[in-house]
C-alpha cells in the first residue's frame, strides 16, 4: 500500500465534503436488484429510464417481468444498453427467484452470506459486483463493492491493490474497515459520487477533498 492514506481517513474526508448519499435509490429490495442488473456497463441514468419504463408497465415485479415475451422486455430496458443481453439477464435472476425462494425475498434474506453470492454468482449475468451491489444494498450484507469507480479513485491515490483481482481488492476494504453494511453503503456510494463529480477520467483536482493524500495532483 505505500504511502496510502488511511481508509477511514478517505471516507471522513469524502463525508464532510459530499455529505451522506442516501444510496441505494430505489424503493424496495427487488427494485435493488433489477438496477443492479441495469446499471451494468451504463450510468445510473439510463438505468433509472429503464427501471421507469418497468414501473409504468406494471412489470416491476419477478413475476411481471417472468411473464413479459422476452422482446417487450427488451424494449422496456433498452434505455439501459445491451438491452438484449440484460433483458436476459433479468429473466434468469427472476426464475432464480422463483425456484430458489418462491419471489420471497424474506425468505431469501435468511440465507447466510456466502451461500446467498456463490449462488447469485450462478445465475446467468451476475458477476462479482452485481452479486455484491444486491448483498449490500438489497439484503443490507456487509459485503464491499468494488467497481471501476472504487479502482479509479483508490489507485490514484496510491492503492497497489485497486490493480489486483476483486477478491484481493475488496479484502482490503474487509481487512482495514469494520465489517458494517452502513459504513460500506454510504462508503461506496461517496466513492461513486467522488468519482462521477471530481476524479472523473479526466481528473478536476482542484477543491478536491483528497488532494492531500494524492500523488496524482501536479502530476
Amino acid at each position: 500500500m505505500g504511502g496510502a492514506p488511511l481508509l477511514m481517513d478517505v471516507y471522513d474526508r469524502l463525508l464532510k465534503q459530499y455529505g451522506a448519499q442516501g444510496w441505494w435509490p430505489a424503493r424496495s429490495p427487488f427494485e435493488v436488484m433489477v438496477g443492479a442488473v441495469l446499471v451494468q456497463a451504463t450510468a445510473w441514468s439510463n438505468a433509472e429510464k429503464a427501471i421507469s419504463n418497468l414501473r409504468a408497465a406494471g412489470a416491476l415485479s419477478a413475476s411481471a417481468i417472468r411473464g413479459l415475451e422476452v422482446e417487450a422486455l427488451e424494449e422496456l430496458v433498452r434505455p439501459s444498453g445491451f438491452f438484449r443481453a440484460k433483458a436476459r439477464k433479468l429473466k434468469a435472476l427472476c426464475e432464480f427467484l422463483c425456484e430458489r425462494y418462491g419471489d420471497d425475498i424474506a425468505s431469501m434474506s435468511m440465507d447466510g452470506t456466502e451461500r446467498l453470492r456463490r449462488d447469485l454468482l450462478g445465475v446467468y449475468g451476475v458477476g462479482e459486483e452485481t452479486a455484491d451491489d444486491i448483498l449490500l444494498y438489497a439484503l443490507g450484507r456487509p459485503v464491499f463493492v468494488v467497481d471501476a469507480y472504487t479502482r479509479r479513485v483508490f489507485g490514484r491515490l496510491g492503492f497497489d491493490e485497486a490493480e489486483a483481482r476483486y477478491g484481493e481488492f475488496q479484502a482490503l476494504f474487509h481487512e482495514r474497515l469494520s465489517r458494517d453494511a452502513a459504513l460500506y453503503n454510504e462508503y461506496h456510494a461517496l466513492i461513486v459520487r467522488h468519482a462521477n463529480s471530481t476524479c472523473r477520467s479526466k481528473p478536476l483536482c482542484e477543491g478536491c477533498p483528497l488532494s492531500a493524500e494524492c500523488p496524482r495532483v501536479g502530476v
